[in-house]
């Protein structure tokens, strides 16, 4: 097979097993651990330590910083999978090499004494995350038949809350150590995607030609027309709209716990958070997964867990409080379940091209991996200089009411 020629799959009819999801949850249960526990509490409590007076500005430029490497690398990386000739596969070559590149980042964090050292560390580790994203999601796309995607993509989430959960749990009962924190989450990240990685095989298709990878090409690529794929551009801008949104609520909740509502046990608080935040999640996120495949339809799930999500930032908004806070959490968790379980399978109906699944995706994957990175530099701003958790709690919910309304534009989906 020449350079210029791509191994194309059909559209997947044939169920994936069980053993396949159980592997594809379990690999994503470590990715969300090992992601989630640093933002939320392992990279707040160094950079307190490290820079006290500008913990805040220092998070937020740090995400920032992934933030706009994602939006770069996400497309790039998946434009490379596409293309990509390897006797591992397309797909399973680029979830080894984000796995590697993700675990040495995360030992490399968790050794920084500085917060531009801190920072560097972390951006490597992220860039490690959308290696692997390239794959796993055009994975999707690839095997799974429509009448399955709600399931997947439920476990791809489901485990979101409970990685959380559980990473933050060990990492509590060990003493929140830097390096040791950091080397516990790699050691995990590694265990829990070996399986997928050991038994994952790619369906073999028909091949076609396309355009080698140029620079070009590249940007070119990056760019989708929203006049020739409006449903493509609308699932897009309501992706980002909402998980900028989710991100805006509780990347700071450490923070607001301490500084705002000023607990006694700010870290025990947090813990009490997830559990609730978790519990509403991983019920939301399976049972929206299966009504949706169940009635075929994906845009009115999506547009009540947004609903949801807003609700409970309106919450915050005018009653402060770490009950107000409690009955937020259940309401963030639920909305935002269903809607990522549901979201993800919607958007493998807008996707452009199928000679281009993974960089398409990767396009669309920059709607929920960027605003984890770029919303906590809104954040510090609106925190520090345009009214404090208030007007943060008000924008997020607002912005997340904007990202269902456009959801609600895609025609092509019911």
């Amino acid at each position: 097979m020449s350079g210029s020629e791509e191994l194309l799959t059909a559209e997947p009819q044939t169920p994936v097993s069980r053993g396949w999801t159980l592997r594809f949850s379990l690999l994503w249960f470590g990715f969300w651990m090992a992601n989630l526990v640093p933002i939320q509490l392992l990279l707040p409590n160094q950079l307190d330590v490290i820079d006290h007076a500008h913990k805040i500005r220092d998070f937020g430029a740090i995400n920032g910083a992934a933030g706009v490497a994602a939006l770069i690398t996400l497309p790039l990386f998946g434009a490379l999978c596409d293309r990509t000739r390897s006797k591992l596969g397309r797909r399973r070559v680029w979830v080894i090499a984000g796995v590697a590149v993700f675990a040495v980042g995360l030992l490399l964090t968790g050794a920084q004494t500085s917060p531009v050292a801190l920072g560097a560390c972390w951006l490597f580790a992220t860039l490690g995350i959308n290696m692997a994203t390239s794959g796993l999601t055009a994975a999707i796309a690839d095997e799974v038949p429509d009448r399955q995607r709600g399931a997947i993509s439920s476990a791809i989430y489901g485990p979101q809350a409970v990685g959380l959960l559980f990473g933050l749990v060990v990492i509590t009962a060990t003493g929140n150590s830097g390096l040791l924190a950091y080397s516990i989450l790699a050691v995990a990240l590694v265990a829990t995607a070996w399986p997928f990685i050991r038994f994952y095989r790619e369906s073999t298709g028909i091949t076609v030609a396309v355009a080698p990878l140029t620079l070009r090409s590249i940007v070119a690529g990056m760019w989708i027309s929203p006049r020739e794929h409006p449903d493509f551009a609308w699932g897009f801008g309501g992706r980002l709209l909402v998980n900028i949104g989710n991100a805006l609520g509780t990347t700071y909740l450490l923070f607001f716990l301490q500084d705002d509502l000023k607990l006694k046990d700010p870290d025990g608080g947090l813990l009490i958070l997830t559990l609730i935040y978790l519990v509403f999640t991983v019920t939301a996120t399976y049972g929206g997964g299966y009504l949706s495949d169940r009635s075929g339809r994906r845009r009115i799930f999506v547009l009540w867990a947004s609903l949801l999500q807003a609700m409970a930032c309106i919450l915050l908004t005018f009653f402060p409080s770490f009950p107000s806070a409690m009955v937020a959490a259940a309401l963030l968790g639920a909305g935002y379940g269903a809607f990522m379980s549901v979201d993800q399978a919607l958007i493998t109906h807008v996707l452009p091209d199928a000679l281009s699944r993974a960089k398409d995706l990767g396009i669309m994957n920059v709607g929920s991996v960027g605003p984890q990175a770029l919303a906590p530099l809104v954040a510090s701003l609106i925190i520090s200089s345009l009214g404090g958790y208030p007007v943060l709690f008000a924008t997020a919910g607002v912005t997340t009411l904007a990202g269902a309304a456009m959801i609600y534009r895609i025609k092509s989906v019911r």
